[in-house]
Formats: structure tokens, C-alpha cells, sequence
């Protein structure tokens, strides 16, 4: 095969594959509604699907790398693709919230494993001359993902069956998994080193046991004692994980990185933020559907303006760092961030299509800013040698955190109906849900600022050699 395909078409596949799972990842939040209703549950309790997935996402990416040396690149993206679609079949098939949870679990597994794997292919893959290339191909799926899932899943679920959405990953799966047999390499390490199995059993069942148990309290999936039980149990594997952090030489999350001011700032002080960017899909879609009456499509239409604002939002990141520099920016956005989160609890039935569109909007464009920013800051004083395990830790704790703001949001929301005696949930219920998730963002901002002024000028203008 030519060089000139080759370099092409490697990146092509791992793209296809991460856009798939990219609009997955989007899709049913405008289902949320409908699945509740085949389920016979309240909306909200399906907060517990939407966390399960990003746990599977969480927990599996620390590992992705030693298990790619390990095996080889190639089985473990095929292996990603298929679990992904097993999970697909197994959602679409799901009779009920309880197995519902589980296979959203496993397409998270499949997820955690294809994104860092596949960019482990597209470096082993291609040269350095294409590699600038290649990587713009993977950044399409992270933008077109939160803009065409919604929108789709709204489409499908008002004109076809929600069930439905499941099955496009099935044919976008198996060819996927044949071309992956056909076109890559099955690139691997000699000497993989060796793996923190106990760290990654401490780590995995702490996020599991916490986040799940809190998802589950105030519902009625599992006995309440037992939704405590996990809380607790969660909570004891992280002080486990703590102390077995400090002792292991190279342990799976390396707590160590928190010691660096600018990495500190972004993860810890990010996951905050993040809190409330990861309850804003889950929210936004409920309040118009159920709050305004809203068809699955029209508030697909509606939320996908979010990432039409964070595309535009993209495109100006760098010059607006290169001007304020990371510290101005994470602190003064962080409250702009908060504020258009909040704005969304101001919709009520009668607001304006146009004036909801618009919040949205900025509601994507200014979080947009923020999470490009905290990004790029959590790498200005890693040495290159510590990427790779400065990137595990920020990606469980990012993930994490997306899932608490799941499961802040439902619960608030849920408190919110009680105290109004609402016996389903009504439009008036979710502002303090979008005023909780808003305020995370600022609580963020004394974090920042900490930071020197000068923090991270190297990458922000574009001197780090």
C-alpha cells in the first residue's frame, strides 16, 4: 500500500471509531424522557445510566496504555470496537433501567479503551511529517460529536423508536473492526513494565462504589441502606488508594503530579468546572422536554447550539490565552462559565425559542474556553518523560468529575421536587439544579487564583520548545 493511503487511512479509522463513540456518548440525552417512560421510572432516575457510562470511560482509561504494549495496538482497538457494540446491543435490547445501566457501563469500557489506543496508533502509524495531520483528523469527532448526537438521538426518538439509536453503531462497528484487521498494524512493547493491578482495583472500585452509590440515593433501583453502603465503601477505597499511592514506586495514579502548581490548578481546580459542564447534557435536554413541553428533536436542535458555541470558541482559545495569559483567563471565565450555566434555570414555558438558543449558545461558547485552557495548563511544568502518567491521572479525574456533576445535578433536581411537592417534575424544578452545577464553577476560582501570573507563558505564547 502506498505511504500516501496508508498515512491516510489509519487516522481515518480510529476517526470513524472515536465519532462513533462520540455521538453515543451525546445521542440519548434527548432520550432520556422517552427511555424512562418504556422503563417505568422518572426521568431523573436515569442519572444513573449517564454516570454509569463516564465510570466505564474512567476507570479503564489508566490502563489503556500498558494494555496496548501489552497485547498489541491493533487487538486492543479491535477488542474496544467490539465491546463497544456488544454494549450497543445489549442498551437496545434493555427492558428495564437495571440492565440498562450495566450495558451503558460496558459501551464505556469499549470507549475508554478506543480513544487513547487509537491515539497510540495514529502515532505508531504515520510520520512525524503527517503526524500534525493525522491528529486534526481526531479532533472532528470531539467537535462533530456534541453537535450532530442530540440533534440525531432527538430525530430518532420523536420520528422512529429510541431504540434505534443503538443499532447505528452496529454496521459502523463491524466494519470498523474489519478494516481495523485489514489496515493496522498490531504495534506493541517488547518489555511493558509492569502493572499497578492493586492501585487499578483501588482506584477502579472507588470510583465505581462512590459515584454509583451516590447516583442511586433518592432512588428506587436498590435499597437506600445499600446506596449508603457503597457511598462509604467508595469512600474507604479512597483513603485506601491514598496511602497505597504514597508507598507504591510507580503507582497507577501517581498523586505526586498534585504537588505542581499549574497541574494542581487544572485538574483539581478544573474538576469543579467540570462538575457543571457535565451536568448541563444531562439537564438541559430534560428542562425543555419535560419543563417546556418540548419534542426529542426540537431540544436536540436546541442543545446542539452548545457545541456550535464551543466550536467558534475553539478557534479563538489561543489568541485569547496569548492575550490575558492562563490565570486571567481560568479566573474571570470561570465565572462567565458559571453564570451561562446558571442562565439556563431562567427558561419557562413561553421563553422565547430564539432567547433559549442564544443562552445556549453562550453557554457552550464561554465553558468552551475554560475546558481548552484547563487542558492545555495541566501539562505547562510536566516533564515529557511524566506525560503518559500525568495524563492518567487527569483523565480518571476528569471523568470523574463529569460523572459527579450527573449525579449533583439529579439529586438537586430530585430534592427540588420534593420541597415543591411535585409529584413529576415540572419546569420550576430545575433552576436551583442549573444554580448548584453553576456554582462549582466559581468555587474553582480561588484554585486559580493561586497560580503565578506568569503561569504556563511558555505554552500560551507559544515558547516551550
Amino acid at each position: 500500500m502506498p505511504l500516501a493511503v496508508k498515512a491516510f487511512i489509519a487516522p481515518l479509522i480510529v476517526a470513524c471509531a472515536m465519532f462513533m463513540e462520540s455521538v453515543d456518548a451525546n445521542v440519548i440525552v434527548t432520550a432520556i424522557p422517552e427511555m424512562a417512560r418504556a422503563f417505568g421510572r422518572d426521568p431523573v432516575t436515569l442519572k444513573v445510566a449517564v454516570t454509569s457510562y463516564v465510570l466505564g470511560l474512567g476507570v479503564f482509561i489508566p490502563i489503556c496504555g500498558w494494555v496496548a504494549d501489552r497485547f498489541g495496538a491493533r487487538v486492543v482497538f479491535r477488542t474496544a470496537i467490539g465491546i463497544f457494540v456488544v454494549g450497543s446491543l445489549l442498551c437496545a435490547a434493555s427492558t428495564s433501567l437495571g440492565p440498562f445501566t450495566v450495558a451503558r457501563f460496558i459501551q464505556g469500557v469499549g470507549g475508554a479503551m478506543m480513544v487513547p489506543v487509537g491515539r497510540i496508533i495514529i502515532f505508531r502509524s504515520v510520520r512525524r511529517s503527517e503526524f500534525i495531520r493525522a491528529m486534526n483528523y481526531l479532533s472532528v469527532p470531539a467537535m462533530l460529536g456534541p453537535a450532530v448526537g442530540p440533534l440525531l438521538g432527538g430525530f430518532i426518538t420523536t420520528y422512529l423508536h429510541w431504540r434505534l439509536i443503538f443499532f447505528i453503531n452496529i454496521p459502523i462497528g463491524i466494519a470498523g473492526i474489519w478494516l481495523t484487521n485489514r489496515y493496522i498494524a498490531n504495534s506493541h512493547e517488547e518489555h511493558p513494565g509492569r502493572l499497578d493491578w492493586f492501585g487499578f482495583f483501588l482506584s477502579a472500585s472507588a470510583g465505581v462504589l462512590l459515584l454509583l452509590g451516590l447516583s442511586l440515593v433518592g432512588g428506587e433501583l436498590i435499597p437506600q441502606g445499600t446506596a449508603y453502603a457503597m457511598c462509604a465503601a467508595g469512600a474507604l477505597m479512597v483513603a485506601l488508594y491514598c496511602v497505597h499511592a504514597r508507598r507504591a514506586e510507580k503507582p497507577l495514579l501517581d498523586l505526586r503530579f498534585f504537588r505542581v502548581p499549574t497541574f494542581q490548578a487544572s485538574v483539581l481546580g478544573g474538576s469543579m468546572f467540570r462538575i457543571g459542564l457535565g451536568a448541563v447534557p444531562f439537564l438541559l435536554p430534560l428542562a425543555l422536554q419535560e419543563g417546556l413541553g418540548m419534542t426529542a428533536f426540537k431540544s436536540g436542535a436546541i442543545t446542539c447550539a452548545s457545541a456550535f458555541g464551543g466550536m467558534f470558541m475553539r478557534s479563538l482559545a489561543s489568541r485569547v490565552l496569548h492575550r490575558f495569559g492562563f490565570r486571567q483567563t481560568l479566573f474571570y471565565n470561570a465565572a462567565l462559565s458559571g453564570i451561562a450555566i446558571a442562565a439556563c434555570g431562567t427558561f419557562f414555558p413561553g421563553t422565547p425559542t430564539w432567547v433559549i438558543w442564544t443562552v445556549v449558545l453562550l453557554g457552550g461558547f464561554f465553558p468552551a474556553l475554560q475546558f481548552t485552557s484547563l487542558n492545555s495548563l495541566a501539562y505547562a511544568e510536566i516533564e515529557t518523560r511524566d506525560v503518559g502518567r500525568a495524563t492518567s491521572l487527569a483523565s480518571f479525574v476528569q471523568q470523574v468529575s463529569l460523572g459527579l456533576g450527573v449525579t449533583v445535578a439529579g439529586i438537586t433536581l430530585e430534592l427540588s421536587q420534593y420541597l415543591n411537592g411535585h409529584a413529576s417534575v415540572q419546569w420550576s424544578d430545575f433552576w436551583p439544579a442549573f444554580v448548584v452545577v453553576g456554582l462549582f464553577s466559581f468555587i474553582s476560582m480561588p484554585i486559580t487564583a493561586r497560580l503565578a501570573h506568569d503561569a504556563g507563558t511558555e505554552i500560551s505564547r507559544g515558547t516551550r520548545g
